[in-house]
């Protein structure tokens, strides 16, 4: 590798996933890596889903309020076409993408890319969530960050959903999520389906 003078290694093309529940900082963590590659005078572009506008319909902005300018895309193919002549590439909520987005990481990664992705690596049922999986198989490097679960202080494992809907995709902050260690998960899981029984 080579190492330049603001310290930020050229590497080699890439793929680095973060991971982990709501509250996490998965995007905190993106936003970091890309603003070290941008003081290293690299080349950079974050992509977003278009869906997301929860904070901006252009930034990607992290809960709390760090943000960096991101070009919101439909589809991952885009990526491919808003990429050339760019030495990092950055995703945000890769979950929201279909599984296209798996060939487009490895072939930029392949092209030299450094490629760092960031994405819920379960849905609120606790089930791997969309094409995070294989982003996670595929990785040359995995980091999985932990938010701190709101019922008793330990490390989260999932986005509990606190409203009732059905929808894999509900786009939600505090008031629709929290995060919930696997013990506090199963009880909260325990008494909704009790309360369901008693209105039934």
């Amino acid at each position: 590798m080579i190492e330049n003078l603001t310290g930020e290694a050229h590497r080699p093309g890439r793929i680095e996933v973060v991971c982990g529940s709501m509250f996490s900082g998965k995007t905190e963590e993106l936003i970091r890596r890309m603003r070290r590659a941008q003081f290293a005078r690299q080349k950079v572009e974050i992509f977003k889903p278009a869906i997301d506008v929860r904070y901006s319909e252009e930034d990607v902005v992290s809960h709390d309020q760090k943000h960096i300018q991101s070009t919101p895309i439909d589809s991952p193919g885009s990526i491919l076409l808003l990429s050339s002549d760019i030495d990092v590439v950055g995703i945000d909520e890769a979950q929201f993408f279909d599984m296209g987005i798996v060939d487009v990481c490895n072939e930029l990664a392949n092209r030299g890319v450094r490629v760092i992705v960031a994405g819920l690596d379960m849905d609120y049922k606790g089930v791997p969530f969309g094409p995070m999986p294989a982003l996670c198989a595929i990785a040359d490097d995995v980091t999985k960050v932990h938010a701190i679960c709101v019922k008793c202080g330990n490390l989260a494992y999932v986005s509990h959903r606190k409203v009732q809907s059905e929808q894999r995709v509900l786009l939600g902050e505090t008031t629709e999520y929290e995060p919930l260690c696997r013990e506090c998960y199963q009880k909260a899981i325990r008494e909704e389906n009790e309360r369901k029984d008693n209105h039934a």
